[in-house]
């Protein structure tokens, strides 16, 4: 196992680290640190595993370089998993069991449970952020497949707030328990207040830097980073620098609480 960002070998420095991990709560996992896994159906693929049940999460999500060849041609998902692939960057050709589509940058393939997902690498290098979760059925509805890319997506300002937008990937209905989202702060914005809710979310941010508060510790984040918030842990952020802070996150939904 290496790290995901080569830097192998002895450090130049302390041995030192920005990650907190507080299971069943929140986790800040910088790139620094992170190992490849290996996972069984990817080829010439780097596969970094973020959060899983044994973390807190319903759900497991990953980072995924795959390089020149790289494929998973024995299928990623199916039977009552649903799963979702976001192209950070590149150019891969994904398939929904035999329905295939091409994904570029900022492009994304939604299976619901039942329909295994397929990809394979058209560039030199592509990078992914994959997810995948029970599915939570409900009487009368079944989901279905969506592909689509983020600029197609309409620019909603958050709760009232123009240097606030928020993206949505997948339609707002019943049938759907989960959805992705982007939400991009202006440098200097921030959330309208501190969130406490049941939803949980795994977050990768996609550019610029801020404060997050989880848990009513504030903690500096960048691109690169990845945040787990399990459900009701406290959260919100500032967007610092001179780049818009974004980050693409999942969030349960349209699902009451079982018991």
């Amino acid at each position: 196992m290496g790290y995901i960002n080569n830097n192998i070998g002895y450090p130049k420095d302390l041995l030192a680290s920005r990650a907190v991990i507080k299971k069943d709560n929140y986790a800040l996992i910088p790139q620094d640190g992170l190992v490849k896994n290996v996972i069984p159906g990817f080829e010439n693929c780097d596969i970094t595993i973020l959060s899983t049940p044994k973390l807190g999460a319903s759900f497991v999500d990953y980072i995924v370089t795959m390089h020149r060849g790289g494929v998973n041609a024995q299928g990623f998902g199916g039977d009552q998993i649903e799963t979702f692939v976001y192209v950070i960057e590149g150019d891969v050709e994904a398939k929904a069991d035999k329905q295939a589509f091409k994904l570029q940058t900022g492009g994304y393939l939604y299976c619901p449970p039942g329909v295994k997902l397929f990809l394979k690498n058209n560039a030199e290098t592509s990078k992914l952020f994959l997810y995948k979760r029970r599915y939570q059925p409900l009487a009368g509805h079944n989901p279905y497949v969506v592909a689509n890319n983020i600029n197609n997506l309409e620019k909603i300002n958050y709760e009232g707030m123009t240097d606030v937008i928020i993206q949505d990937f997948l339609p707002k209905e019943l049938t759907f328990d989960m959805n992705f989202h982007i939400l991009t702060f202006k440098p200097g914005a921030s959330h309208g207040y501190i969130e406490t809710h049941v939803q949980e979310h795994g977050a990768y941010l996609l550019s610029g830097e801020g404060m997050y508060v989880l848990d009513n510790d504030w903690i500096p984040v960048k691109k690169g980073d990845y945040i787990f918030m399990a459900a009701y842990a406290l959260q919100a952020c500032y967007a610092v620098g001179h780049e818009s802070l974004s980050y693409i996150y999942s969030k349960d939904c349209h699902r009451d609480v079982e018991i």
